[in-house]
């Protein structure tokens, strides 16, 4: 089996279920005063500590999730809600660039349904990087309406590494918080919280204020992801019960999820220049395959090196439906994704695709391969191998409809 998929989820470090399983084997709520409680307690601290530290962020700074997606919520919903200023502020708005991750577009869909929320996109380039210049556009446009900004440390999809630094500066000078979703740039690239708030002078609330990641996607368990939220920043919490975490997240605490995930960032923060190295030498070889064998094969994003993420190599194959090449590979032992949604069995184009200008013939032959901590040269193989036939096969199926018997 060639594992291709590491940006849905990668595989657990052997050091981080070796503290999952020792926590596992400990009783004790962190919230309780008996000494199994407090030991408890010093584990989650500890861990709150060491993974503060590969996120450069005070310990107290980080509140524990249940996932990334709480996270991002919990950072896009309580900073909306904190921002509406008693229902002062003019037709809220949400500053969001285009071909973000389903966990901020479901949840900004849902505040424009739910509480009014005017949505106001900023379009992606080519490449599928946030356009700075519309960004900063748009915060002058629609000025004390804006009630933040959010965006990817690094583009899901097709790896495009995203202006950070520039948006944080813009959003301190607007005076605007900025939430940054770095699930995918965890682990492979370096995340610069406290960096960043000091080279743009930010404000108290302001600029870069909240960043979300989670632990499965650098080899700790599912189940726990955190939220680094400035001490400056305040939120509405999604949850209510207990006030633990600073009264943003309450709810007993996973202190063996949270051991594992501290396990998984300290391994992951120490090897990380090495892997980036590594998984970019697999990433290029991988590329460079795709061109000689299959010359329908579009690379998106980036085609800079330094200007991706070093495990992401993502194409659009013109006339081969992205799904049909992701189940001939796995018929043939590679597991890789399209990237892209798909409702009720009917393919749909990467919506990320069409927000950087891809027509939609392209955008539904998208293929993401993605390559992690434990990735080889044999999984590299693996890939290269199948892949002619795969293509050859596809192609000859071409496109299949959009019509469904439900639509009739």
């Amino acid at each position: 089996m060639a594992y291709l998929d590491h940006a849905a989820t990668t595989s657990m470090r052997p050091e981080a279920i070796a503290a999952f399983t020792a926590a596992l084997a400990e009783p004790g709520n962190p919230a309780s005063i008996h000494s199994a409680g407090q030991r408890a307690k010093r584990l989650l601290e500890e861990s709150r500590e060491r993974v503060a530290a590969t996120l450069d962020a005070d310990p107290i700074e980080v509140v524990f999730t249940g996932s990334g997606t709480e996270a991002v919520n919990l950072a896009i919903k309580g900073l909306w809600w904190q921002r509406q200023d008693g229902g002062r502020r003019a037709r809220p708005c949400i500053v969001v660039p285009g071909g973000e991750h389903h966990a901020t577009v479901d949840t900004v869909e849902w505040l424009a349904a739910h509480e009014g929320a005017e949505v106001v996109e900023v379009p992606l380039d080519r490449v599928g990087r946030g356009r700075v210049d519309a960004l900063a556009e748009a915060l002058e446009r629609h000025g004390d309406a804006v009630a933040l900004v959010t965006m990817l440390q690094v583009n899901n999809e097709v790896g495009t590494i995203q202006p950070v630094a520039e948006v944080a500066a813009l959003a301190a000078r607007a005076g605007v918080p900025l939430h940054v979703d770095a699930i995918a740039a965890y682990g492979q690239l370096p995340v610069r919280f406290r960096s960043i708030r000091l080279e743009t002078d930010a404000p108290p609330g302001a600029g870069l204020v909240a960043l979300s990641v989670s632990a499965h996607k650098i080899g700790g368990p599912a189940g726990i992801g955190a939220l680094v939220l400035d001490r400056s920043a305040t939120v509405e919490p999604l949850l209510h019960g207990g006030g633990q975490q600073r009264r943003i997240r309450s709810g007993t605490q996973d202190v063996a999820a949270a051991a594992a995930f501290a396990a998984a960032a300290q391994s992951a923060a120490a090897a990380r220049e090495a892997d980036a190295a590594r998984l970019a030498a697999l990433r290029d070889r991988l590329v460079d395959g795709v061109a000689r064998i299959a010359p329908n094969a579009t690379l998106s994003g980036d085609p800079d090196p330094a200007g991706r993420l070093p495990g992401n190599a993502h194409f659009a194959f013109a006339g081969c439906e992205g799904d049909s090449l992701l189940f001939l590979l796995d018929a043939s032992g590679v597991h890789v994704s399209t990237g892209s949604a798909c409702q009720a069995g009917v393919p749909e184009p990467s919506h990320v695709l069409m927000a950087m200008g891809r027509d939609e013939v392209e955008a539904r032959g998208a293929l993401r391969i993605t390559l992690g901590h434990d990735s080889t040269d044999a999984d590299v193989d693996a890939f290269l191998a199948a892949l002619p036939a795969a293509v050859e096969r596809a192609s000859r199926a071409g496109l299949a409809a959009r019509a469904t018997s439900f639509d009739r």
